[in-house]
């Protein structure tokens, strides 16, 4: 199965940059799914119902998120109701949405995708750890192809995942701080890994914020209203192709 899976799309921008490639993308790798995090979609911060349904009419197949889930309240509306929105699967169990999907991929078969958040610098939440080992048998005994996005700040929390997930699924990526690491690597068991896949928007920005903005905070330690940059977008994005005992035997960085 040939996955393509987006970094965080940020505003405006990232929206307009995958509606203009990513019908190119699926033609040049010949895609059979495509998952993308979308918890900053809607103005930088958060996603609505219009724009998930947006994103989905571009093709993408499921959209994952994290921390910023809850910033746009009209998303209560929806999460519940759509399968294809996914939220951090360790937040408690009464928290509205899910954080895991199985899908059919029409002749290909099924893959699932889970979505969790790290819990270092980041909220207190369920361990991911453990939460992973509640759910990851259930998923493989439907489907060995599995995709986590791992939202975290701490590459060492990230790291650990990828050993302790090791073998169990088919790619742990790193999503939240917006800049694509270059530790890529396909492990001896099959799991294919990076830190962070970085972000789809403008890339000559601070994590896709007005430059001016940040520095302000950063010189006078006062509050800022952030602005989603603007500039010329980007897609940072993984392409995986996973056999059928769900290894992946084929691991790219696309910036494009």
């Amino acid at each position: 199965m040939r996955i393509l899976f987006i970094g965080d799309i940020v505003g405006k921008p990232g929206r307009q940059v995958v509606r203009d490639k990513l019908s190119y993308l699926k033609k040049e790798y010949s895609l059979d799914f495509v998952v993308a995090n979308g918890e900053n979609s809607a103005g930088g911060f958060g996603i609505t119902d219009k724009i998930y349904r947006e994103l989905r009419e571009m093709g993408i197949d499921v959209i994952t998120s994290g921390n910023h889930i809850w910033d746009k309240k009209e998303v209560y509306q929806v999460i519940d109701q759509e399968d294809r929105l996914l939220r951090p699967l360790n937040y408690p169990p009464k928290a509205p949405g899910r954080g895991y999907g199985i899908y059919n991929v029409s002749g290909k078969g099924n893959i699932g995708v889970i979505n969790l958040e790290g819990r270092v610098f980041m909220n207190p939440l369920d361990c991911p750890f453990r939460t992973f080992d509640g759910i990851i048998e259930k998923i493989r005994k439907v489907t060995p192809i599995i995709i986590i996005d791992f939202h975290a700040e701490a590459t060492s929390e990230k790291r650990a995942f990828l050993h302790y997930a090791d073998g169990r699924a088919t790619a742990v990526l790193g999503t939240h701080t917006h800049v694509t690491t270059a530790d890529q690597q396909v492990t001896e068991k099959g799991t294919a890994y990076i830190s962070d896949v970085g972000m789809t928007g403008v890339q000559d920005s601070v994590i896709g914020v007005e430059a001016e903005t940040i520095i302000a905070r950063f010189v006078t330690g006062l509050p800022q209203r952030f602005e989603v940059a603007k500039g010329t977008p980007e897609i940072r994005a993984v392409f995986i192709e996973a056999n059928p005992e769900g290894k992946a035997e084929d691991f790219q960085i696309i910036d494009m």
